[in-house]
């Protein structure tokens, strides 16, 4: 299942999809971890020290490795160069599985140890000076995107992506790559601003929403976010000692976490893996499309000198199916 984290800056949208991935590693469930955010804490959550050489490789910097080897032997893509972060899949592309070991994984994951588990862990990169006037953050997560096209996943398997903050996550079609949205909204009136923006922008895709409670402290900001969010609120999370001390290096032991923080992860892996019995992969295909041809048509032809809409394979559709038939590595 393709999980979103996302939510205003400093709602703790990395802190909870960090609780979660730590959750999913304890179970033992297969987890892919993606930090998508402009600034990069998904690694120091989970534990990795902040040092550059402990960091995942930066996906952005590989993206010629990914394009290459995600064309495969499509016959409708000419080279690497005319993919875009768009390009769907078609007969011949080489597609991604959360438990495979490819080059695409090889280069850009690293696998974080957990206290009952693990995950593996891929990330854009930082956003740096050097980017300043010659780069945008959404070319970075293009690399994201374009994986996430090609990525096929089952029930009991999990990515789960820490998003941009704010609205920003809108600037592609990468929002509607996910099964289920968790929305990470505080008790206050900017923090249930982004809820009413990503809702009505999700809206007309389908994209399933439920909204997270962070840093609730008693029945008035329960009820404050009951009365913003409505049947939208899904549960809350209130103080954490475990998460205080997690933010100062100093994490102890997962299943030391507070019982009714661990009861709201539990409600989240449920609620995620009900998801499955609404998957629609045509749908999912058909809105991968819609955004390659947009962005073929507003600046991907102009870039590569190439008729992108021809990279459109209409008899392919993504799903668990293709998967098993997929180009051999």
């Amino acid at each position: 299942m393709k999980i979103a984290f996302v939510g205003k800056g400093g709602s703790g949208k990395t802190t909870l999809s960090s609780l979660f991935i730590r959750h999913l590693a304890a179970a033992r469930v297969p987890v892919i971890a993606i930090d998508a955010d402009i600034n990069q804490h998904l690694a120091a959550a989970l534990g990795l020290d902040e040092h550059a050489d402990c960091a995942p490789p930066a996906m952005g910097a590989q993206l010629p490795l990914i394009k290459e080897y995600l064309r495969g032997t499509n016959p409708r893509i000419a080279s690497a160069e005319t993919m875009i972060k768009t390009t769907p899949p078609g007969a011949g592309s080489r597609l991604l599985r959360v438990g495979d070991d490819n080059p695409v994984f090889d280069a850009c994951a690293r696998t974080v140890r957990l206290d009952d588990g693990e995950a593996r862990l891929m990330a854009t990169g930082p956003f740096t000076e050097s980017d300043l006037g010659v780069a945008c953050y959404h070319s970075k997560v293009g690399a994201v995107e374009l994986c996430l096209n090609h990525l096929v996943d089952g029930r009991e398997e999990f990515i789960v992506v820490d998003m941009t903050a704010g609205s920003d996550s809108f600037a592609s079609g990468m929002f509607t790559r996910f099964d289920m949205t968790f929305l990470v909204a505080e008790p206050t009136r900017k923090g249930t601003a982004v809820y009413r923006q990503y809702k009505e922008y999700a809206r007309d895709f389908g994209v399933a929403l439920r909204v997270v409670g962070n840093k609730v402290q008693g029945p008035d900001d329960l009820a404050f976010l009951r009365d913003e969010v409505g049947e939208d609120l899904l549960v809350t999370f209130g103080h954490s000692e475990w998460v205080r001390a997690m933010e100062k290096g100093r994490p102890p032991r997962f299943d030391t976490l507070e019982a009714t923080n661990r009861q709201a992860l539990r409600v989240l892996h449920e609620t995620a893996d009900a998801a499955y019995a609404s998957r629609d992969w045509e749908r999912y295909t058909r809105q991968m499309v819609h955004f390659h041809l947009k962005n073929a048509e507003s600046w991907g032809n102009a870039r590569t000198g190439a008729d992108l809409a021809a990279q459109v394979d209409p008899a392919f559709t993504l799903d668990e199916r293709s998967a098993a038939s997929r180009q051999p590595a």
